[in-house]
């Protein structure tokens, strides 16, 4: 396939270190148990909800309606193009095979597999019809030490990453982060951090971390981690909870040139997207809990780059309108309690 026709298929996921955090745990429904645990299993158990790569297992597929969007390449405005057919299947694990009481020792997996159908419109004038599917796949290991600061519980992280298709592998990446817990107690938990991406191709290589939730005495729960989501929460019932608001997510791969002039150049596309609409999550078992969420998705742009330069120096940039999604997913969680009794 011609490189050009690639460069405008339009998707998007952000693996910004350990915050692949969707608060999925029982405990926040039921913070009467979890005051009874004590502490090194009170901060294990955040970590591996709110700091791992990825929820230990976890199979997701995601619908995206039709959408139009602009596109421009090395500066020159294309015509506008329309996606008829986007979908996505992710696959993650997570598992920490060394537990002990002041560090965690662990390695995580994932896949995610996006399926584009689009009718694009070269400079030419005649639409040409894409068909095309896109394999990312990542893994890391992920070493966490718990300790203090300023009399303050603080958790560090760090992960070597690769990432890559399933043609090659493309990047080794560190992430590292810091967070101190400021307050935990029934209502209200607050921790604040710092995050370091070792990465060339990073957007921001540095930035704060915020996780910051409070249970309200009418029954919601607003529940905030900068910079993955915000989201404000109902508990419905004894095994469901529905939630309202907004999360960041984005997709990644690499695209090959088959031009004979550049055989060897790689390039990776990226895109981040803003998932604002509903979350319903529902216990189906003791350690599986269904998710399903819906709404608008909108995209600032999602660009082309040479693997060896960065995100803002980009060849291809493309705006996509907004459009609706829907997400499907069942997750397993032995670190939750999701079967205990209230």
């Amino acid at each position: 396939m011609d490189i050009k026709q690639k460069l405008v298929t339009s998707v998007s996921g952000i693996l910004i270190l350990s915050v692949e955090c969707f608060s999925q745990n029982r405990d926040n429904m039921q913070t009467g148990r979890q005051d009874s645990l004590n502490m090194s299993k009170r901060v294990e158990t955040y970590a591996a909800d709110k700091f791992a790569v990825t929820r230990p297992l976890n199979v997701e597929f995601i619908y995206t309606t039709p959408y139009k969007f602009t596109s421009e390449q090395l500066g020159k405005a294309l015509p506008e193009s329309k996606v008829t057919g986007f979908t996505q299947l992710k696959l993650s694990a997570n598992y920490n095979f060394i537990k002990m009481k002041s560090w965690m020792l662990g390695a995580s997996a994932g896949y995610r597999r996006t399926a584009i159908e689009a009718d694009i419109t070269p400079l030419a004038g005649s639409i040409k019809n894409l068909n095309d599917e896109f394999h990312y796949i990542y893994s890391s290991v992920n070493f966490t030490y718990f300790s203090k600061l300023f009399n303050k519980r603080t958790i560090y992280t760090s992960s070597l990453v690769v990432d890559g298709s399933e043609r090659y592998l493309e990047r080794v990446k560190g992430l590292l982060t810091a967070s101190m817990i400021l307050k935990a107690d029934q209502r209200t938990r607050l921790i604040v951090g710092m995050l370091v991406n070792i990465d060339p191709s990073a957007q921001a290589p540095v930035m704060p971390t915020i996780a910051y939730e409070h249970k309200f005495s009418n029954g919601f729960t607003a529940d905030v981690a900068f910079p993955r989501y915000l989201y404000l929460r109902k508990l419905l019932h004894t095994n469901g909870r529905l939630s309202f608001g907004t999360e960041i997510d984005r997709t990644s791969f690499y695209l090959y040139n088959s031009d004979s002039t550049s055989q060897n150049q790689r390039y990776e596309y990226r895109q981040m997207d803003l998932n604002s609409g509903f979350l319903y999550e529902h216990i189906l078992t003791k350690y599986l809990l269904l998710t399903v969420k819906t709404g608008m998705k909108m995209t600032p742009s999602g660009r082309v780059f040479r693997k060896e330069d960065s995100f803002g120096d980009f060849v291809y940039k493309n705006t996509p309108d907004p459009a609706f999604y829907f997400n499907i997913g069942i997750s397993f969680n032995p670190f939750t309690l999701l079967g205990a009794k209230q």
